[in-house]
């Protein structure tokens, strides 16, 4: 018998989740998740649930345009982050990539993304043959992730 396949969601405790979902949909070229059936925008979807203008933007989440890869659900949080993450998110920007093009490709996709708001935190050398090099970034909220 085989096991039936789980969907896996990605969720990020957070303190705004339009900014992250936002960030991450340019990061991932992910894009909005559509509002409920019935409307042209979450807003509106919101107002006829009878959510308060101050409770709506309490989650946000993200989907791949394809189908492929995980929804990101982003949830408002009290607490901020307090520690390094123990799971991150590994953008795989250099695909392909060796040596000096591989590090250029990340050092570009690096810039795009702290234009966006994300910050620096290291750059890591190639160092055959077990690491090819990666750059290490914080999204707008402080999350690692590393560009690969």
């Amino acid at each position: 018998m085989t096991k039936p396949t789980r969907d896996v969601q990605i969720t990020f405790d957070c303190a705004d989740p339009a900014t992250l979902a936002a960030f991450w949909a340019d990061a991932l070229g992910y894009r909005l998740q559509d509002p409920p059936g019935g409307f042209e925008s979450w807003e509106q979807a919101l107002e006829a649930m009878g959510v308060p203008p101050e409770r709506r933007n309490d989650a946000s989440a993200v989907v791949d345009p394809g189908g492929a890869g995980p929804r990101l659900f982003f949830q408002r949080v009290a607490e901020n982050k307090q520690v390094k993450n123990r799971v991150h998110l590994d953008v795989r920007a250099a695909p392909g990539l060796v040596g000096e093009a591989r590090m250029a490709a990340l050092e570009a996709a690096a810039d795009r993304l702290v234009s966006r708001g994300a910050a620096r935190l290291g750059r890591h050398e190639p160092a055959p043959p077990l690491s090819a090099g990666h750059i290490v970034l914080a999204d707008p909220e402080g999350n690692e992730f590393c560009l690969d």
